[in-house]
């Protein structure tokens, strides 16, 4: 009787199949971060170059003293 109890409780359980879901669930997360991560890098990249520019090109002038 028992075992008969045991196996309708293993049949019954559904912790396997919640993980599943969200091993699933994680990993298309996971590659959507990767996909998006690729296709916005290269805008990224310019942004920094053109930034990168203009503070390079900015002159600093040395405060001259008025004594």
């Amino acid at each position: 009787m028992k075992l008969f109890t045991l196996v309708k409780n293993f049949r019954n359980d559904e912790d396997g199949a919640v993980t599943v879901d969200w091993v699933v669930l994680t990993a298309a997360i996971v590659g959507l971060g990767i996909a998006v991560l690729a296709s916005v890098s290269g805008g990224v990249n310019t942004l920094a170059q053109n930034i990168s520019n203009e503070v390079a090109s900015v002159s600093v002038g040395v405060p001259t003293s008025t004594d």
